[in-house]
């Protein structure tokens, strides 16, 4: 056998054994490589991590959103948007700021932030859609500030997506709205969030649906 073909012949060799390692080496990377975690798998950590747990408000980005002072996968915080309640926009680049929005962030600013609070979760969902916890916050005194939103008229009740205290948070936001509380002393039909006009059309209309 000629030095050429010998020399082919191993160059073949070391080609065929370098493809076998790169298999190889690519089918352990894909047996140990992490699995997406079930629905189910993440709401048992989240239950764990979170549910009845103090932690302390590292900032407010609206009135009914906050960040706690706790990791949450790559973020250095956790991300948390209230149940049952939507305060008026502030930072939306679809809307820009509406009605009694910035009055909403300084409200839950001023309960909040820098402050221990509690956080409590649904067990049939803990994270909205856009990977944000979902969850009631009690604060200090022992009140939820989901429900002092609604209450002093900071809010409206969230009825796109069913939760614990649905009916409970309707009747808030009816007794605000009764009474004139915050918003709803000024608040035009116009300014109301888009979801609200569709799903109730006739509120802030002659005859008021509750």
């Amino acid at each position: 056998m000629s030095r050429r073909r010998r020399a082919a012949i191993i160059v073949l060799c070391l080609l065929f054994a370098a493809v076998l390692i790169r298999l190889d080496h690519n089918l352990i990377r894909h047996k140990f490589k992490p699995q997406p975690k079930s629905e189910e798998q993440e709401k048992s950590l989240d239950f764990k991590k979170y549910h009845a747990k103090t932690f302390t408000v590292a900032g407010v980005v609206d009135g009914d959103t906050i960040d706690i002072d706790i990791p949450d996968g790559k973020y250095k915080r956790t991300r948390i948007r209230l149940w049952g309640v939507d305060t008026p926009e502030t930072k939306s680049d679809k809307v820009g700021v509406m009605y009694f929005g910035p009055q909403a962030a300084d409200f839950t600013t001023k309960l909040t932030l820098e402050k221990q609070v509690a956080v409590y979760l649904e067990e049939h969902r803990t994270r909205g859609k856009y990977g944000r916890l979902l969850a009631y916050i009690q604060l200090p005194n022992g009140k939820f500030l989901n429900e002092a939103l609604l209450t002093e008229g900071f809010a409206y009740a969230d009825l796109r997506f069913r939760h614990s205290f649905y009916n409970k948070y309707k009747q808030l936001e009816a007794s605000a709205r009764s009474q004139k509380k915050g918003l709803w002393q000024n608040v035009t039909r116009q300014q109301l969030p888009e979801w609200l006009k569709r799903m109730r059309p006739n509120l802030l209309q002659k005859e008021i649906v509750k």
